[in-house]
């Protein structure tokens, strides 16, 4: 039996403010720093660290964007609601369509990590059954209410983190060493006698999407106390605590490897890293927390993309009977769960270079939709214009967001436009059918 979203009760123990922002930041994986690193690493010629950095400084931007949004709005978000709030109910079709690219992929990405996980720790059993496993148990854990996510994504993101500052530790015992920087005291990890621009940028370009987590938790105001405070300031606190994790890991692995002189797999170098800091036990333990990182950003990830399936059926976008209500007794939107569920197994048959390529696309076109909207909702529409603090906010920092956006997509790899104009292509045809149908009922009723 399932309640449609106007009739739930939503006086049920609901989120706090730490409880959004943990979740937030486990949908963002911070131990995917040591996945990336040795890809951005040969990208930048050893600036990770202010690869980050300026990836921080475009996600604040957007971030703000959020921001803004839910604090003027009580539903739900995302970039999906908010363009279609300030530009129509057309563009945000799109825009959502283009982003649900994103959420649907990501439980997917989780899945297909923790086969490859679990896979190198106990090798005698198959990949696919580790993938079965940990999708079964993530779809499980979602389908109860979500404060049980919260709690569970507190302990989850806590241990890797402690893992983390012990990593830090042992990098400051072994720096000076043949291949490392001389002492730890030194801005060579930002400034080390390169000056090119463009292999940052495209560093950034690639280590923005370790900010999704901001996006994710405007997702969730309806289980959320007091959403319109909330929400903004879980935005804007999950970009900062994620970015503060990025730049210093980053900044002790870059201490360590200057280069990547030293890795026989750049792009897989967590073992590698892990190894050569601690030793084999410690790759070993290090290795156990990758994977719990890697479920509780599976926790995360699977909550956001199923409530943004939901908040789509309900404006019928997909069948408004199934994937529009919430469970009676759950609290949840069920069917939405069971559905990123199914779909996060196929990472059976996918391999991660595939399903990483296709992720950036929707997650430009979220940003760059959200900070023009800001622009159309608060400077065209409500004419908020007068004074230097309006023109601030309204005109010169949401298109400045814009701009850093599309210089982010003048990096985006060609796969990745390949796949994300296909799936554009699909919601075309959705929408055009959707269009048609209407019409004919429309017709029909006529007659």
């Amino acid at each position: 039996m399932v309640i449609s979203v106007k009739n739930a009760d939503f006086s049920l123990k609901k989120m706090s403010l730490w409880q959004v922002v943990i979740i937030g930041v486990a949908y963002m994986t911070p131990m995917v720093v040591f996945d990336t690193f040795g890809i951005v690493s040969g990208i930048t010629d050893g600036r990770v660290p202010l690869a980050y950095i300026l990836a921080l400084f475009a996600m604040l931007l957007t971030a703000f964007s959020y921001a803004r949004f839910s604090r003027v709005s009580g539903d739900s978000g995302s970039a999906y609601n908010y363009t279609a709030q300030s530009c129509g109910a057309k563009a945000g079709f799109f825009v959502g369509w283009c982003s649900l690219l994103d959420y649907i992929l990501l439980p997917l990405v989780n899945a297909l990590l923790a086969g490859i996980y679990l896979e190198a720790v106990i090798p005698s059993v198959p990949y696919w059954v580790w993938v079965v496993l940990f999708t079964g148990l993530v779809t499980l854990i979602n389908c109860f209410r979500i404060n049980i996510l919260a709690n569970l994504s507190l302990v989850f993101v806590l241990l890797p983190l402690l893992l983390m500052v012990l990593f830090i530790y042992l990098v400051i015992q072994g720096v000076g060493s043949a291949q490392g920087y001389d002492h730890v005291l030194t801005l060579a990890p930002l400034f080390n006698g390169d000056s090119s621009v463009l292999p940052l940028i495209a560093g950034a370009s690639i280590l923005c999407f370790s900010f999704l987590g901001f996006d994710a938790v405007t997702t969730m105001s309806h289980e959320t106390k007091d959403p319109q405070k909330n929400i903004p300031r879980a935005v804007l606190l999950t970009t900062l605590a994620g970015g503060a994790i990025f730049i210093t890991a980053s900044w002790f692995i870059q201490l360590y490897f200057p280069t990547n002189v030293r890795f026989n797999k750049p792009d897989e170098a967590l073992p590698e890293i892990v190894l050569y800091v601690g030793g084999a036990l410690f790759q070993a333990v290090f290795l156990c927390a990758q994977i719990m990182n890697t479920f509780a950003s599976g926790l995360a990830t699977h909550a956001s993309a199923s409530r943004l399936i939901h908040i789509m059926a309900k404006d019928g976008i997909f069948p408004k009977a199934t994937f529009g209500q919430l469970h009676a007794r759950l609290g949840t939107p069920l069917y939405a769960v069971l559905s990123i569920g199914l779909i996060s197994l196929s990472a059976i048959f996918l391999d991660l270079a595939t399903v990483v390529s296709m992720i950036s696309f929707g997650a430009l076109i979220a940003f760059t939709a959200v900070n023009f909207s800001v622009f159309v909702k608060f400077y065209l529409l409500e004419k908020q214009t007068q004074g230097v603090k309006n023109k601030c906010l309204n005109l010169i920092l949401p298109l400045l967001s814009v701009l850093v956006m599309l210089c982010l997509w003048v990096n985006l790899e060609r796969n990745a436009l390949i796949f994300g104009c296909s799936w554009l292509a699909i919601g075309i045809g959705l929408f055009i059918y959707k269009k048609l149908k209407k019409q004919n009922i429309v017709i029909g009723n006529a007659y």
